[in-house]
């Protein structure tokens, strides 16, 4: 391919600034269609974006000859049946993380990847994103010594829709999400920890809903082990007071420790016996758009990616046996 003219299934807020336009200003790449189940706000999102075509039927999309990629922004029970279609038409896929609902989902994604010769990738952007990059250098050239372990938090206060369920987020809806909040931000996380460290080859977990204020799990611990022998532990709370907040991922090794924010702005904080250092990186101000700019390099033969659908299907895994410990006692949810 020479230019990659994108089609977007579930043009939402995500698209708006975090992923869309970064499709227009990546190189030998631009947004040609959209799609949406509300015509009118389709119609909007294409005419601020200066998108040629939009359309309400995600068949309609795929099947446009002007688009020879799709990026599917749907929530996750919608991507593996869009991802595959799009394959199936012949077309690359770029799909919003987490992967799919459920590791099978993921099994079947690779299955039809691999028997149509269709790319499929997954946005875990925090593989191309410049200070989780500096994370990733400092750990590789020894700034720490030998890594023993990670300890993970992400404690966040609920959402007030969230106590009510005439108006809560499908992020806390298991039959569209996959599971809870856990799906949807520890796959970051997960994902990150898979890039730095190598795969998880062993973890426990415990989820629960302790609150009450929905079906899904809200309160999330695990501990696992990595290929690369290091440890870790982690704990996930979504209903906080919002004065208990804290997202922080730390890494203690041999020589030191390196702490830094996962989801909120900070600083990457390096301590040695030399004493503290900080580092300060500048994200894009589309946060997907060095991974776009990859996928897209990837498409042209011109580089390799780093978010690959094994990668990612491996991380829908390790959330699936975490959080399994509270969907078996619960299978209603």
């Amino acid at each position: 391919m020479d230019k990659i003219k994108w089609g977007i299934i579930g043009c939402g807020n995500v698209t708006e600034l975090k992923s869309g336009p970064a499709f227009n200003k990546v190189d030998h790449s631009e947004l040609v269609a959209v799609m949406r189940r509300n015509a009118t706000l389709a119609k909007d999102y294409a005419k601020r974006h200066n998108v040629p075509h939009f359309y309400t039927n995600a068949d309609d999309l795929i099947n446009d000859t002007n688009v020879n990629a799709v990026y599917v922004a749907t929530p996750p029970d919608t991507h593996a049946e869009y991802a595959i279609k799009a394959m199936k038409a012949g077309k690359p896929v770029y799909v919003e993380k987490p992967m799919a609902r459920t590791f099978a989902e993921c099994q079947e994604m690779i299955r039809v990847s691999e028997e149509t010769g269709m790319p499929l990738f997954v946005a875990y952007y925090r593989r191309t994103l410049p200070s989780f990059l500096k994370v990733k250098e400092l750990i590789e050239e020894g700034a720490i010594g030998k890594v023993l372990t990670v300890n993970l938090r992400l404690h966040k206060a609920f959402g007030e829709k969230d106590q009510y369920p005439d108006q809560q987020s499908w992020r806390v809806n298991p039959e569209i999400a996959g599971a809870g909040h856990f799906y949807d931000l520890a796959s970051h996380q997960l994902d990150y920890l898979d890039f730095l460290l190598g795969q998880i080859t062993e973890v426990k977990g415990i989820a629960e809903n302790i609150a009450g204020f929905y079906k899904a799990e809200d309160t999330v611990v695990a501990v696992f082990t990595f290929e690369s022998g290091a440890t870790g532990s982690a704990s996930w709370c979504f209903v906080v007071n919002k004065n208990a907040e804290e997202d922080k991922i730390e890494f203690m090794g041999t020589a030191g420790k390196i702490s830094f924010p996962c989801f909120e702005k900070g600083d990457i904080e390096l301590f040695t016996q030399q004493g503290k250092k900080t580092f300060q990186c500048q994200n894009h101000e589309n946060i997907s758009f060095y991974l776009v700019e990859q996928v897209v390099g990837s498409l042209r033969g011109t580089n390799n990616y780093e978010s690959n659908m094994y990668t990612a299907a491996r991380t829908n895994l390790i959330m699936e046996e975490i959080a399994g410990t509270y969907y078996k006692k619960h299978p209603e949810s």
